[in-house]
């Protein structure tokens, strides 16, 4: 069985929150239903936040016996709920073991859920248990590897239904975090959105900064009377501001540092970073500043924009 038998069908649906005019009402397969299960181990918690990642609601540790409940609350929820994950796991067998049976209810309602089945070979898997000192959930008083295999039986039906089988032996958390953003998520929610934050250095570093510039190497237009009371944001800072000898070198220079360290951090897994441009107030450099970044970063074709943590605040 090859790893992905449908990915042309694995796009998730759109989640407009109603149909256009003249358009045909949504039906149960608009939702976009995506269920997780696999062995214990195998990396269902990474798949999960990779999910959500991409946008999708994620139940974890649903009984398969609320599947259809679950979904057709969605449907009905409408707008972002009709992107829905659903894992599952040995847990979840207490209430019901028929996932055949589930995934068939569902299909009977219309709905098109699609089954990923994530699995590693037992040597890797007995490490995985290892490293964290955890017991399997099915060992008992046996060895990890009779554990593993009572819940493969248990799951070899799910494995042959399963649209996607993903085996993670020798994937590391970010390789299997890119698989399923490659398959569910579409190129926009893999890519890095970069905030510019501009604030004042006399209220306090921005906690969540990733970088951190300093504009209070430029003059400050709070000392010219007839820029004293505008702002970054306005024609007249700005350009006394950007007109400075240094700022442009400046601004080109962060983005470029920016531009290069991007596609890494995309790698990593990253989804938001934030480079806060700092300067006494917030109002005028650091504001002025920020704008002209975000604005040169969007021209590289970042997702980049500016906001000001500080501006009003005198």
């Amino acid at each position: 069985m090859s790893e992905a038998r449908t990915t042309a069908d694995l796009v998730p649906a759109g989640t407009a929150m109603g149909p256009a005019v003249g358009q045909p009402a949504p039906t149960e397969a608009d939702t976009s239903l995506v269920v997780v299960t696999g062995l214990s181990g195998g990396g269902r918690s990474t798949v999960a936040r990779a999910l959500e990642n991409v946008g999708y609601y994620v139940v974890d540790n649903l009984p398969q016996a609320l599947m259809l409940d679950m979904a057709e609350l969605a449907f009905k929820a409408g707008g972002a709920a009709r992107r829905t994950a659903m894992v599952l796991d040995v847990r979840s067998r207490a209430f019901s073991t028929d996932l055949a049976g589930a995934i068939r209810e569902l299909k009977d309602r219309g709905f098109s859920p699609r089954v990923v089945f994530v699995d590693a070979d037992d040597e890797v898997l007995i490490r995985r248990f290892e490293s964290v000192r955890r017991s399997h959930p099915l060992q008992g008083e046996g060895r990890l590897a009779d554990g593993i295999a009572v819940e493969r039986d248990l799951l070899e039906e799910a494995r042959d239904q399963a649209d996607v089988i993903i085996d993670t032996s020798h994937l590391n958390v970010n390789q299997l975090r890119r698989r399923v953003e490659e398959l569910f998520g579409g190129e926009d929610a893999r890519r890095l959105r970069i905030t510019v934050l501009s604030f004042g250095f006399k209220y306090g570093l921005p906690p969540d900064a990733d970088f951190v510039m300093d504009a209070r190497f430029l003059p400050n237009p709070y000392w010219v009377p007839e820029l004293r009371e505008h702002t970054g944001r306005e024609e007249a800072v700005s350009s006394y501001v950007l007109g400075q000898e240094g700022a442009d070198a400046f601004v080109a220079g962060y983005a470029d540092l920016v531009n290069a360290t991007t596609a890494g951090f995309e790698r990593e897994g990253k989804r938001y970073l934030t480079v806060a441009v700092g300067c006494t107030g917030g109002k005028h450099r650091s504001v002025a500043i920020a704008e002209e970044l975000a604005a040169r970063l969007r021209q590289s074709g970042i997702a980049a924009n500016a906001q000001h943590r500080d501006l009003g605040r005198e």
